[in-house]
């Protein structure tokens, strides 16, 4: 897929990728090397030849496995580069059990993606060993470079991951796309050599993202050729040739999409919890766009005491192509001189904040300079390479010697939208949840399986576990070391007028947000927000995220109760010592989780509430 898009750049887009293809012909791009340094004297560094892993679904953790799994989902690994089909097949990807037993399935490649489909559900709370072998090479015959040797050797990727208790039932949703979606539409001035693009929420199955369930269409519905592929939840849509200036266009994405556990897109053609298209319009314009620039990153250059189990960041100026963005487009290794062995790790790409993420797959070394870097072959969305800009790249940083607390672990609560550990009522027809329901103990629940783009469970076995995994998490966040001190009754807005960066903040008593509140996370994809509070939030005011905030890492925890305001916005997941209440059309982006150490109620009115993706 990759290779047709990139031979089916208009001609128009020629010149922005001229200094590319003088690249290649002089040997610094290609197979066997990396794309120029910004900054970097237009000097090159030859990386192997060798295809790696650079993402993995579920993610590899070290030492791992990685928790809470749905037990129907599929298994997926991305590549650096293209792949020969013949060589990723059950063979060369499989997935073992307890005791090496071979788990059942078939396998399929798309988007530089190989995809493990088990034939049945996975075992509940068991852990699986996921093995793709050197069998696997890319188109030139080159055989992978896993995670069980060091470079230039070759050698399988291993990654171990345990299933939770649950399967996914939540129908994915579109969260952005490119050209913007607007209402009623169509977004107007759109450059000509664009490509299309629609970010998802959850892990989708890129086999099913093709040019048959991601189509273009102009006047009269005539279809515009192009190829489609797929990398970190965003699918593109490339077409063949520049599109016609000051003409109207329709993108849809079929409900022949699905995620990983095969639930069909909740378009914007019907209401949830139904499937449907998602359709949007835009219109052309002869326009010249510029050049993708990094502009901020994190950690900053020549930071100092950088924690070792940081990610490392770097945020554009437009939208990305994210198959651009890998292992080997960006990349972070020792100083030096000369610099060091990469650093094994893993890279995703958000369509919301445009930030491009690093994982190392272990904690960096204490004490010791790092650079970063992020290539010319990282483009955007026209094919235009990226630029140099205000902010150095490649960049240097210094790791410390600590390591800061991660995100709090809910365990198998992750995927309600909605807990309560005594009642749940809604008064508005209106209310969805976007994730499951849980109600343990308790019989009263106000919400209709119309109203739950998920599951809802009521005492049984899995709303048992999870009110148990909702304890853990509410003494977790209680029993951090006490944060920044924040004045009983206090408009945290207020204080914090320009933002509130990322750190746990403590309250004996209450919290208030009375005036809007911005989360800024200074660059950081994975900062966290943990906020202790003695007795009770009170929310009035809408808030919003900067900088690469994501809603998943924020959580707000009061010993009692938490009330959420009339029409505002609420980032974060809530979790409650005893009740919480929704007033009328507020729109939560994470999770009302309730009563954890009490019996907990929690009130709805015409509410939506979206679960983060993980």
């Amino acid at each position: 897929m990759n290779k047709l898009k990139s031979m089916t750049r208009p001609l128009m887009w020629s010149v922005a990728l001229l200094s590319i293809a003088l690249a290649v012909a002089c040997g610094s791009t290609g197979e066997g090397s990396r794309a120029p340094i910004l900054g970097g004297g237009g000097t090159t560094a030859t990386l192997d030849a060798r295809p790696r892993v650079t993402l993995t679904v579920p993610a590899t953790t070290i030492p791992g496995p990685t928790t809470g799994v749905a037990i129907n989902t599929a298994i997926t690994a991305a590549f650096t580069k293209d792949m020969a089909p013949a060589t990723i097949t059950g063979t060369s990807f499989t997935v073992t059990g307890p005791g090496t037993t071979a788990v059942t399935g078939t396998v399929t490649y798309a988007s530089r993606t190989a995809t493990f489909t088990p034939t049945a559900v996975l075992t509940a709370s068991t852990t699986y060993t996921a093995t793709i072998t050197t069998v696997a090479t890319d188109v030139a015959g080159n055989q992978l470079a896993g995670n069980q040797a060091a470079l230039p050797a070759a050698s399988n990727y291993v990654w171990t991951f345990t299933t939770g208790i649950v399967p996914d039932t939540t129908r994915p949703r579109v969260t952005v796309t490119v050209p913007v979606t607007s209402t009623p539409g169509p977004t107007l001035a759109v450059a000509t050599n664009t490509a299309i693009s629609a970010a998802f929420t959850e892990d989708m199955a890129p086999a099913t993202l093709t040019a048959a369930s991601f189509t273009l269409t102009g006047p009269g519905l005539t279809a515009v050729a192009g190829g489609v592929t797929y990398a970190s939840r965003i699918a593109v849509f490339t077409p063949t040739a520049a599109l016609v200036a000051s003409t109207t266009y329709t993108a849809t994405v079929t409900t022949a999409a699905t995620d990983l556990a095969g639930n069909q897109l909740a378009g914007n053609q019907a209401a949830l919890p139904a499937a449907s298209n998602y359709v949007w319009t835009f219109t052309t314009d002869a326009i010249v766009v510029a050049p993708p620039t990094i502009t901020l990153t994190n950690p900053a250059d020549l930071a100092t005491n950088v924690a070792l189990n940081a990610t490392v960041n770097a945020t554009f100026s437009k939208a990305m192509d994210p198959l651009t963005l890998t292992t080997v487009t960006f990349t972070v290794q020792p100083t030096g001189p000369p610099l060091g062995a990469l650093v094994l790790g893993a890279v995703t790409y958000d369509a919301l904040t445009n930030i491009a993420t690093f994982t190392p797959t272990s904690p960096l070394t204490a004490s010791t300079q790092y650079t970063a870097t992020v290539t010319t072959a990282a483009t955007d969305l026209a094919g235009v390479a990226l630029a140099s800009g205000l902010i150095p790249n490649p960049w240097t940083f210094t790791t410390g010697t600590a390591v800061v607390p991660g995100p709090v672990s809910l365990g198998s609560a992750a995927t309600f939208g909605i807990m309560a550990t005594s009642a749940i009522t809604n008064t508005g027809a209106g209310t969805m949840i976007n994730g499951d329901v849980s109600l343990d103990p308790g019989t009263s629940n106000g919400l209709l399986p119309v109203q739950v783009n998920g599951t809802i469970h009521i005492n049984d076995t899995v709303s048992a576990q999870a009110r148990a995994d909702l304890l853990i998490a509410y003494n977790q966040a209680k029993g951090l070391p006490p944060g920044t001190t924040v004045t009983a009754g206090a408009d945290i807005s207020a204080v914090y007028p320009l933002g509130i960066p990322p750190g746990t903040y403590t309250s004996g008593s209450t919290i208030l947000v009375s005036t809007p509140l911005i989360l800024d996370a200074g660059g950081n994809a994975n900062a966290v927000w943990v906020f202790q509070i003695g007795s009770s939030l009170t929310t009035g005011a809408s808030m919003s995220l900067a900088n690469g905030a994501q809603a998943k890492n924020v959580f707000w925890v009061p010993t009692q109760d938490a009330t959420v305001g009339v029409g505002t916005t609420f980032y974060g997941s809530i979790i409650t010592g005893r009740d919480a209440t929704c007033m009328t059309g507020a729109v939560i982006n994470g999770r009302i989780l309730a009563g954890a150490i009490t019996a907990g109620t929690i009130a709805l009115d015409t509410n939506t509430v979206n679960v983060p993706a993980p």
